[in-house]
């Protein structure tokens, strides 16, 4: 069975009746692959087929991610191979050894843990008669070459004696092996090892069921390949004595008279094909190689030296595809398993986590570590996590991605609604102030200032309370392009520095900032995003400025024309004044800036909601700065004071 041997340069014509070892290999490791283990130890015989199988079978559980959890080879002292079994945590076995090179007596001297064996075709079985080895080895699976019937062989079989052949010194030991007897003139190894009394042998004993159970029925399976290599030997000389010429140069009466060299009949060994009963076909491959076909056989020890070995399925080789067939009805597990035994080196890992190399430890074995936020996995013994899309968000176990929850400053949550409420509040405030201004319109107080101005400043104020409406609630397009439109961030209020200043000043003034908004909205507009990074469990929806360059550009244009104001309004503040409007233009447009002057690393800091409320809170402290440096003066006088707010008053400061 060297594959070794598969060199048609060396060996051009070497055939084999049983399969090639490689393909004996394939089948155990289809068999770790259809159940599904992961974590075997290895037992090989210490030559180049023994070396070969351990790599074929390591490579093949690294590609399913499972690994071996020892590999001794029979060379090694047996005591450390017995230790290595008592000790590992595998559940599952394989033993690929040839018949000679057996460690299996040191089961003997101990109690060995249940494990399922995967016992290859070479280790002969026949030799289990010792009731540890039976313990141990009880329920193991073995891959066989496939059996066959030979006809007429039973009936020889049950008439064998080995007093026929008192030459046969194998026959003879098998026979003592056979019926726990011996024959007078030899003796055995065996019989010294478990120092027990046996009977003589008389050559006349009969096989019992359990023998044949053991022994051979009508399928065989070593006996039936030897059939069919002489079979095909025979068949090949048919076809060389009847072949005609050219197949065969000599001729069909002329070949009858030749003697055939070996090396002649080569030719028609390689291209023989027969069939045996009933109904196999067998031929050989380029390689000389047969049909790669085992059977999976159950092997159960009964008592009374009886094997009981149960077909549980098939592995086909010979194909392009290899083929794997196990019969589930079949008891495949018993007597120390009841279902099919895990064997892993550590549990899978569950959905919402990872593997993670163990450090020290062989490849298969690993720690499960959960995967982070924002990561999932929904398989188990994941590789890695990975990433749940943008808009999307892990659950709690990290096994599947979520939506992320919509995030904005609505009116349902306290600080829209204190903000919204605030804005209310002003606004009314500022409503109530321009009454009163209406009513008491031909006073000194109110005529102090430009009438016209005062109440185009209270209208603007009231607009700047109300647009900070726009900035709570679910953010749309049109809400992102009024925002800034509306407010600029102040649009004519900011422009208004003191009553003095005459209508085309601060028409002019408007014309400038409504330029920039113009130019804003048609190279870099504000527009509704989506915020996926700001917070990692919610989608924020805010108004981006667009531009950036024009969202400062309208703050550094307001600004400068608060600080010409505070500045003109600071030279003026010691002029002769009954009603101190320069002062309090002085203290407004210094608000106003100070707001302002904040809100900038304010806004900038900010994230999210946050944002808005900071622009909110900037918009309605700056716009109620100047509600009440400039206008609560003026209440104040009219209600509390109407004594200073007659023209003969008013006529004294000039």
């Amino acid at each position: 069975m060297d594959p070794a041997l598969n060199d048609r340069t060396q060996f051009p014509s070497f055939y084999r009746t049983i399969p090639n070892a490689e393909v004996e290999i394939d089948g155990i490791v289809q068999g770790l692959k259809h159940f599904g283990w992961k974590w075997v130890g290895l037992i090989v015989s210490g030559d180049e087929i023994g070396y070969r199988a351990g790599e074929r079978i390591s490579k093949e559980l690294e590609s399913i991610g499972g690994c071996l959890a020892f590999v001794a080879h029979s060379v090694t002292l047996s005591l450390n191979i017995v230790e290595e079994i008592v000790k590992t945590t595998a559940n599952v076995i394989v033993m690929f050894i040839n018949p000679e090179m057996n460690f299996i007596p040191w089961f003997l001297f101990y109690k060995l843990p249940p494990k399922l064996w995967i016992t290859s075709f070479n280790y002969n079985v026949i030799s289990f008669n010792l009731n540890e080895m039976k313990t141990t080895l009880n329920g193991s699976l073995s891959l066989m070459i496939q059996e066959g019937e030979i006809p007429g062989f039973g009936q020889f079989f049950h008439t064998f004696s080995p007093n026929n052949y008192p030459n046969d010194a194998l026959i003879a030991y098998t026979w003592q092996l056979i019926f726990n007897c011996y024959f007078t003139d030899t003796s055995s190894p065996i019989w010294k090892i478990i120092n027990k009394p046996v009977k003589p042998c008389t050559g006349n004993e009969t096989f019992s069921e359990a023998d044949v159970s053991v022994y051979g029925n009508r399928n065989y399976r070593v006996t039936y390949r030897v059939y069919t290599a002489v079979y095909a030997l025979a068949r090949a000389l048919h076809n060389l004595y009847s072949a005609q010429p050219p197949a065969n140069h000599w001729g069909r009466l002329e070949t009858l008279k030749r003697k055939v060299k070996p090396w002649q009949i080569n030719q028609f060994v390689r291209n023989v094909t027969f069939t045996t009963f009933p109904n196999d076909t067998h031929s050989f491959d380029k390689y000389g190689d047969p049909p790669g076909q085992f059977d999976i056989i159950k092997l159960l020890f009964l008592p009374g030296h009886c094997i009981l070995k149960t077909k549980v399925g098939t592995f086909n080789g010979s194909d392009n595809k290899a083929t794997f067939y196990i019969n589930n009805s079949a008891d495949l597990w018993g007597p120390y398993f009841n279902t099919i035994p895990q064997s892993l080196c550590n549990e899978p890992c569950a959905p919402g986590y990872r593997k993670s190399k163990r450090e020290g430890a062989p490849s298969c074995c690993y720690d499960c570590v959960p995967c982070v936020d924002g990561e999932i996995s929904n398989t188990s013994d994941a590789p890695s996590c990975f990433k749940c899309p943008g808009y999307e968000m892990s659950n709690k176990q990290r096994t599947a991605c979520v939506p992320k929850m919509i995030n904005y400053l609505s009116y349902e949550e306290t600080l829209g609604a204190s903000l919204a409420s605030i804005a209310l509040v002003l606004f009314l405030t500022t409503s109530a102030v321009q009454g009163v201004f209406v009513k008491y319109w031909e006073t000194p107080i109110v005529r102090a200032n430009n009438q016209n101005l005062s109440c185009l400043l209270l209208i603007s104020l009231m607009l700047c309370f109300l647009c900070t409406l726009l900035f709570i609630g679910r953010p749309t397009q049109i809400c992102c392009l009024l925002r800034q439109v509306t407010f600029g961030p102040g649009s004519k209020l900011k422009k208004y520095v003191g009553t003095q200043l005459p209508i085309v000043l601060v028409t002019f003034c408007s014309l400038g900032n409504i330029g920039i908004c113009i130019v804003w909205m048609t190279y870099g507009p504000p527009f509704l995003e989506a915020d996926i990074l700001s917070e990692r469990d919610t989608i924020t929806l805010q108004c981006n400025e667009g531009s950036g360059y024009f969202f400062f550009c309208i703050i550094g244009y307001i600004g400068t024309l608060a600080l010409l104001s505070f500045i003109a309004a600071f030279l003026a503040k010691d002029f002769p004044d009954r009603f101190n409007e320069a002062k309090n233009i002085t203290f407004s447009m210094l608000g106003f800036c100070s707001v302002w002057g904040a809100f900038v690393p304010a806004y900038l800091s900010s994230k999210g909601s946050r944002m808005v409320a900071v622009e909110i809170f900037a918009i309605l402290s700056s716009s109620a700065g100047l509600l009440g440096c400039i206008f609560a003066p003026k209440c104040y006088i009219i209600f509390l004071k109407p004594g200073l707010n007659t023209r003969v008053v008013a006529a004294r400061n000039y």
